[in-house]
């Protein structure tokens, strides 16, 4: 379906055109789902509607996320692209899932790749001219020990990336992850031992020269990502394909999942979506969440002029207990979670929301 798939795109490019009201667009971002099961000659059209439909593109950063089987397959009859045909298109950003380095990780969380063609698959993005590398891992996995993790991070540090993203692995309902916990094929990890794999994450990176930019990602002086700062920072974006979510400042859109629903809906001209409209309250609590998942912090002169006097008083308030306890820093009106506040980051963003 992949042809039907990228026509499909094109054309919801051409009916949403003027979703951003001809705001330049400073990044493209292809994630979300597996992009680099799309040839080269697909992603080259989807980015030429792109210039072609969004007259006012100005894109300083062009990622793509890759499975490492897709970029260093078995078998070359089975390659669907390379890294030196992204890099032509004009992409300068690849983000590759790795996950682990671990086989036995790796097969339990089903990733098709193994360790050698993780690795290979990073080496190969080097060679082609990539410069700006981000890989992701996870820790807290099912039988994942402490040394697997710490292996982890030295290997991925040790490849001379640019970039890690590194998430705790959540289990999602209907997943097969989840039926094999409830089933008890396999455990959940420890949340003392998640703790103390997150802590050595957060020294290693330091060491390694590594800014803590967001809870989850880490980079090199100058390699933070820009489109995901962009949705740390409130910045309108446009979604497109299944699944995809655009903000506008005042609603949040949702395309449908179903890859059929959706070819045949655009396909009519009818992009089946739905429609999230934002109260004054939920833009101020998704400030507090965003803003306070990055190291730049949760400015409270930004919420005074945003929100106004009073909700900035509220959040001052309802910050004091955690000023007190250390998770939260008070510098220059300027909250921004410490080390220790990093571990109860949701229950503090909890407090600091507004309730209706």
């Amino acid at each position: 379906m992949r042809d039907a798939y990228v026509d499909a795109v094109c054309k919801e490019l051409e009916l949403r055109r003027e979703y951003l009201k001809g705001e330049p667009i400073e990044t493209i971002y292809f994630g979300g789902g597996t992009p680099s099961l799309l040839t080269p000659k697909q992603i080259s059209r989807i980015l030429s509607s792109i210039n072609t439909i969004i007259y006012n593109v100005r894109a300083k950063e062009i990622t793509i996320e890759c499975n490492p089987d897709d970029l260093c397959p078995v078998s070359e009859e089975s390659a669907h692209t390379s890294c030196s045909e992204l890099l032509s298109l004009g992409i300068n950003r690849i983000s590759i899932g790795i996950q682990t380095f671990h086989n036995d990780l790796l097969s339990i969380l089903q990733r098709r790749h193994n360790s050698e063609q993780a690795i290979k698959a990073v080496r190969d993005a080097q060679a082609a001219g990539f410069d700006n590398i981000s890989i992701d891992l996870m820790f807290g996995l099912p039988g994942q020990s402490l040394d697997d993790l710490k292996s982890d991070v030295d290997r991925a540090l040790s490849l001379g990336i640019q970039h890690l993203s590194i998430y705790s692995l959540q289990y999602e309902e209907g997943t097969q992850l989840t039926q094999m916990l409830k089933k008890k094929v396999i455990t959940e990890s420890d949340e003392n031992l998640s703790r103390r794999m997150y802590e050595y994450i957060l020294d290693a990176t330091s060491q390694a020269g590594f800014k803590h930019y967001e809870i989850s990602n880490f980079a090199l002086p100058g390699y933070e990502s820009k489109h995901n700062s962009s949705y740390w920072k409130s910045i309108p974006y446009l979604g497109i394909g299944a699944g995809a979510h655009s903000f506008n400042i005042h609603s949040r859109q949702f395309n449908c999942e179903s890859l059929p629903s959706y070819i045949d809906g655009v396909q009519k001209s009818q992009i089946p979506f739905e429609i999230e409209q934002l109260t004054e309250t939920d833009k101020y609590n998704e400030h507090v969440f965003t803003a306070l998942r990055t190291s730049n912090g949760l400015s409270l002169q930004d919420i005074e002029q945003t929100f106004g006097k009073a909700r900035k008083d509220y959040c001052l308030r309802m910050a004091q207990k955690h000023i007190s306890l250390g998770t939260l820093i008070l510098k220059d009106n300027i909250l921004t979670l410490s080390r220790q506040g990093l571990f109860i980051s949701n229950d503090i963003m909890s407090d600091l929301m507004y309730i209706d």
